[in-house]
């Protein structure tokens, strides 16, 4: 008797824990990957099945599903997302609710949370509508790529690929930010945004990227992308870093013009896309900046001593070149170095044999766009080189050689989805 009273009391307190454990929402990844893909909640939305067409409406998010693979799945995007790799893909807003319907999609990622009216209007389509916050930190990258990945494979498949991927990218940076040397006179650096107080501050994750190329944020006190140019003039940068285009800007507005890195020729421009969109371009962005005030990086040697800025790259100089990019040996064919970005014979002689050995995942087309580039770095990191992306001739050297080795099964840490 006392035996049967013990089990049903059992019984009694987990069907009370399974009633508690159905209240919340359905493979909610709040804490983590889910047991199961779908049904799977994000953000408050649920996603009852795996998305038969998805439209990006962000540049950064679209970075983040070109940097986690997925971008087989998208449909449609909007005119702000201008990677190579998207070129083909309709251009839409959250006002085309029947329209992205039509083009395939029956989920919206966008990082502007739509209205009321727009909710409905595409909820009455057939379409779900998940508003993503950009990253702020290291922690809340994974929760961006995670989130991401959730949406379009699941709350266990696509939880755990984006949480890879995150982590994937953040180890690379931990592997340039190791080859800085420890120094007791520490580079100060700021990244202009603009010539009207626009500044990389502290408190962003683009900020963060300065100092994992082993630098010292001058605006790392600054707040919300602003800081003053009376405040910059008392720290004085060594250097300075700005979007392509801004560096004349620089050299002919008052007070910034006063600034010693400006005056001495210390200004480097760099594609706005590093700094501003969160996927493998941050690895780029840490490589350049690192690379260009300790310019023994990039020629892969060990003494390590800030450049004057005269034997790095230039101002408005290559911003793809990485740590380890440039050899200190002449290369031994004639094909030469390749970067997103170009398009020729040669490129698509590249892509054949990425193909060939199972990395490339995307249309030989011979334009070196972002697919190209993440299949790049998948075949440098099984082959034991630094995954930059870039083809250096090094990296164009063991490809076509025989002892490049064949795409391993299953997924690499930067490898694009089947």
């Amino acid at each position: 008797m006392i035996l049967k009273r013990t089990l049903a009391a059992l019984l009694s307190v987990l069907l009370i824990l399974g009633a508690f454990a159905g209240c919340g929402p359905q493979g909610d990844i709040t804490s983590g990957a889910a047991a199961q893909d779908y049904p799977v909640t994000i953000n408050e939305v649920t996603i009852k099945d795996e998305p038969e067409g998805v439209a990006v409406l962000s540049p950064n998010l679209a970075e983040v599903i070109l940097a986690i693979g997925y971008e087989m799945q998208l449909r449609a995007k909007s005119a702000e997302c201008t990677q190579t790799d998207l070129s083909v893909l309709p251009d839409f807003t959250l006002n085309d609710a029947q329209a992205l319907r039509d083009a395939g999609a029956d989920l919206v990622l966008t990082e502007t949370a739509p209205t009321e009216e727009q909710k409905k209007a595409l909820n009455d389509a057939g379409v779900d509508v998940l508003a993503i916050a950009p990253a702020t930190g290291r922690e809340d990258f994974t929760r961006l790529y995670t989130q991401v990945g959730a949406a379009i494979k699941g709350g266990n498949k696509g939880y755990e690929r984006g949480e890879r991927i995150a982590e994937g990218i953040f180890s690379m940076m931990d592997d340039i930010n190791r080859q800085i040397p420890q120094t007791d006179t520490p580079v100060s650096v700021c990244y202009l945004l603009d010539a009207a107080g626009g500044v990389v501050t502290g408190d962003t994750l683009a900020g963060k990227l300065i100092e994992y190329a082993g630098l010292v944020n001058a605006a790392s006190d600054g707040a919300g992308n602003q800081m003053s140019v009376d405040t910059l003039l008392m720290v004085q940068p060594q250097y300075i870093f700005c979007p392509t285009g801004l560096k004349d800007t620089l050299a002919q507005t008052e007070k910034y013009k006063a600034l010693t890195a400006v005056q001495e020729g210390r200004v480097y421009e760099m594609d706005p896309s590093l700094m501003r969109w969160q996927g493998n371009g941050m690895v780029t962005a840490v490589s350049f900046m690192a690379g260009t005030v300790y310019p023994a990086l990039a020629q892969g040697t060990t003494s390590l001593e800030p450049g004057d800025g005269t034997s790095s790259a230039p101002m408005g100089g290559d911003p793809n070149m990485g740590v380890g990019d440039v050899s200190s040996t002449p290369p031994q064919s004639t094909t030469g170095a390749l970067n997103p970005g170009d398009e020729s014979e040669e490129v698509k002689k590249m892509q054949n044999r990425l193909a060939e050995l199972g990395y490339l995942f995307v249309q030989p087309t011979g334009l070196y766009g972002e697919g190209t580039q993440q299949s790049v770095m998948d075949f440098q990191y099984v082959n034991g080189l630094k995954a930059t992306g870039i083809a250096t001739q090094e990296t164009l050297d063991l490809l076509y050689s025989d002892s490049a080795k064949v795409r391993p099964e299953g997924n690499l840490i930067y490898s694009a989805d089947e």
